[in-house]
């Protein structure tokens, strides 16, 4: 399937059984802030909204990252990199220093989506396949 088609019937899953987002709410940044914001919300691997979105609910909620949800995020990153450098690594391809901090970019960036979608699986019931 598709990797589009498959995104797609992702996002329709996760909207089925939620209230429709109809209420929108508008600010104005400056350039360099703006320029933050992208950063960051890259950074955690989500899109400037989404990010957005969670940071606001979460404030307005009182919640705050606690270290069991930063450990899981970091057990998250140790598993992305162990997936990604151990699987080519048996196959017995070498990697180079700048592979390595490519892969260590890419999981600095990756890990909170990755918890994230890990711990959504688990609210769905769903485990994974090999």
């Amino acid at each position: 399937m598709p990797a589009n088609t498959l995104e797609m019937e992702m996002r329709l899953r996760r909207i089925k059984g939620r209230d429709p987002r109809s209420q929108s709410i508008a600010t104005r940044f400056t350039k360099a802030e703006e320029d933050t914001l992208l950063r960051v919300s890259s950074d955690r691997g989500m899109n400037l909204r989404e990010w957005s979105r969670e940071v606001l609910l979460a404030a307005a909620r009182g919640s705050r990252p606690t270290d069991e949800s930063a450990l899981f995020v970091e057990v998250q990153a140790l598993r992305l990199l162990l997936i990604n450098t151990l699987e080519p690594l048996l196959r017995g391809e070498k990697m180079t220093p700048e592979q390595f901090k490519e892969m260590l970019r890419y999981v600095k960036a990756n890990k909170r989506k990755a918890a994230a979608d890990m711990l959504a699986s688990y609210a769905e019931g769903t485990t994974e396949q090999p």
